[in-house]
């Protein structure tokens, strides 16, 4: 029987992408995200090109109930989750700290913390009655180091550092493997998104370099999860060449 991954955020950006590396190699795959009709044209696309089963689970991960609720009422057939992708997230805003929206914060911990676990714990206790299964958690470089301008996105990428180590710790003995993921300059939505559709400011964060693409962060999540049974990434940190880390670039 096919293996079942379950891909939250999956409309866009590396969710999209994990979705197509994920069914390429065989997968089903529950995905998940608020854009419906995103939702539907990605199941249709990766059912016809790559003939594996697609679940649509469309709910915002900020809503505690509809998190719980949906994962909860999966077929049977469903529940056997192997892979967790644990993906959805955003930034909004770069400003002081000072000068930043309290609507953008509250956002970004809804959905990049408490959405977060909301997943996290409904999927792991599917996982824990299986006795197995892999939660990968999304993070970023800016959740290993703070830079100008991050303040509440850093902080949210620092708890989902936290919580991946928590994870793993507590979730040993039902067997289950943890990583986390956290990239650098990766050219998505990302940046469309955190500057409201200012596509110039968008695109000028990745003004001289050859940055990391979506499908390059989804093969190495795939990666990750095609290891033996026996070995784990716990943690792992990529970025272009160009990229040391969350502050330090060297554009050409």
């Amino acid at each position: 029987m096919s293996k079942i991954a379950f891909i939250t955020g999956a409309t866009s950006g590396f969710g999209k992408a994990c979705a197509e590396k994920f069914a390429a190699n065989g997968y089903n795959l529950i995905i998940n995200g608020r854009r419906q009709d995103r939702l539907a044209a990605l199941a249709t696309e990766l059912e016809q090109q790559h003939k594996v089963a697609v679940f649509q689970l469309p709910f915002d991960v900020r809503d505690e109930k509809a998190v719980f609720n949906s994962i909860e009422s999966l077929p049977f057939e469903w529940k056997s989750i192997d892979v967790l992708i644990n993906n959805a997230g955003l930034a909004l805003g770069r400003d002081y700290f000072d000068e930043a929206s309290l609507e953008d914060w509250n956002t970004m911990i809804d959905t990049n913390v408490k959405g977060f676990l909301y997943v996290a714990k409904a999927v792991s206790q599917l996982m824990a009655i299986r006795k197995q299964g892999h939660i990968i958690n999304m993070g970023s470089v800016a959740g290993k180091q703070v830079y100008e301008k991050g303040n509440a996105y850093c902080a949210t990428k620092f708890a989902v550092d936290a919580l991946n180590q928590a994870m793993r710790i507590d979730l040993l003995r039902h067997n289950i493997k943890v990583t986390g993921i956290h990239p650098g300059a990766a050219e998505t939505e990302f940046s469309t998104v955190r500057f409201k559709g200012d596509t110039q400011t968008a695109s000028s964060v990745y003004q001289g370099l050859h940055a990391l693409s979506a499908a390059d962060v989804a093969d190495v999540i795939y990666y990750c999860a095609s290891l033996p049974p026996h070995v784990c990434i716990n943690d792992l940190v990529l970025t272009c060449t160009q990229q040391a880390d969350a502050i330090y670039f060297h554009r050409q």
